[in-house]
């Protein structure tokens, strides 16, 4: 129980922390990987620790249905419906979208577990918040009048209950650093919707584990990515009546790196990831920690990491964002050489 809250246990924790050795000699750092990729269904990712305490609270309440928000390819929604499936329960996502041309990767995958998708259009005179928000009344009253009762989760699961489940990872991942005999290690993650942040700043500074956290901007935000975050610890302090003060310049977030949007295709992103794949035979996604470990390795070229400074990088996202069709057909492009088609026959 964390800071008085019941949560369910469906993971496969702790996940392993593997040391990369050859990016680590290549790039001059001890260089390690927090591996939540690696959770243990709807093909893993970070949401899953969020939603242990989510869906406890929808069971607690008497939900039958998980209805959430995000993008198309919401990786959120995939893991939701994953859950939904694992607990008898119904689920839907609302994304404020247009139709992507196809049915691929984390749309396909919420297919198979059952999840209604949708994909509201958006409309020039009104915010995507307003669609967003008429569109869940709408899609909550549908279900309801089928007999179900909506759980609402919002994007992420980044609230002040789903935060806590970055509190137990920050606790589990100074335990393993401790194991390792790492020394205050930087650990570096993705923002986006901020709940995988804030749930480590929040476990860091109030159990006073000796980790460094910075977190790595993937999108912009209208006022700053630190007043996101201070907003939303103030929501977390009053929720949980702590007395935990942090002040604006603790939370070290950098905003260098969005690429100016959120999912979008971005040729540093993707030698990133072709890096990490021909190295250390990981993975990344484009939307997430491919664009971390980009801003990463900018960070160790000009200085702002140190040499020999033991980093973390949390792998919070998955893989399935890659099959997308806008970030598949650049890879397309840049990989075309390595696919040789042959005929031995006509080679006679």
């Amino acid at each position: 129980m964390t800071l008085g809250r019941e949560k369910l246990c469906f993971l496969n924790t702790p996940t392993p922390l593997e040391r990369l050795n050859r990016l680590s000699e290549e790039l001059g750092v001890n260089f390690y990987l927090k591996r939540d990729d690696l959770t243990s269904f709807g093909t893993g990712g970070n949401k899953l620790r969020k939603l242990e305490y989510l869906v406890k609270d929808a069971q607690s309440q008497g939900a039958t249905m998980l209805l959430t928000v995000g993008g198309a390819q919401t990786n959120h929604g995939r893991l939701t419906a994953a859950v939904a499936a694992r607990y008898s329960m119904r689920s839907a996502i609302v994304a404020v979208d247009p139709y992507p041309g196809e049915i691929s990767a984390n749309l396909l995958l919420d297919g198979i577990m059952g999840c209604s998708v949708y994909l509201i259009k958006p409309e020039p005179n009104r915010s995507a918040g307003e669609v967003q928000a008429e569109a869940v009344r709408r899609v909550t009253a549908q279900w309801e009048e089928k007999g179900e009762k909506v759980y609402f989760i919002p994007t992420g699961g980044s609230n002040e209950l789903g935060a806590l489940g970055y509190y137990d990872c920050a606790v589990e991942l100074a335990e393993q650093t401790k194991a390792l005999g790492l020394e205050h290690p930087r650990l570096f993650t993705t923002a986006g919707s901020l709940g995988t942040y804030m749930g480590l700043q929040l476990g860091i500074k109030n159990e006073k584990l000796p980790l460094r956290l910075t977190g790595i901007g993937i999108m912009p935000f209208k006022n700053g990515i630190v007043s996101e975050a201070v907003a939303y610890y103030q929501r977390i302090k009053t929720f949980y009546s702590l007395e935990l003060d942090i002040a604006p310049e603790e939370f070290d977030l950098i905003a260098d790196y969005d690429c100016g949007g959120y999912n979008n295709p971005v040729r540093e992103v993707r030698e990133a990831i072709y890096l990490m794949g021909r190295r250390e035979g990981i993975i990344l996604d484009p939307c997430y920690t491919g664009k971390t470990f980009a801003g990463i390795l900018d960070m160790i070229k000009t200085g702002k990491i140190r040499q020999g400074e033991t980093i973390i990088i949390l792998n919070d996202a998955g893989t399935t964002e890659i099959y997308t069709r806008h970030h598949r057909v650049e890879m397309e492009k840049e990989l075309q050489n390595y696919i040789h088609i042959v005929d031995l026959h006509a080679q006679k």
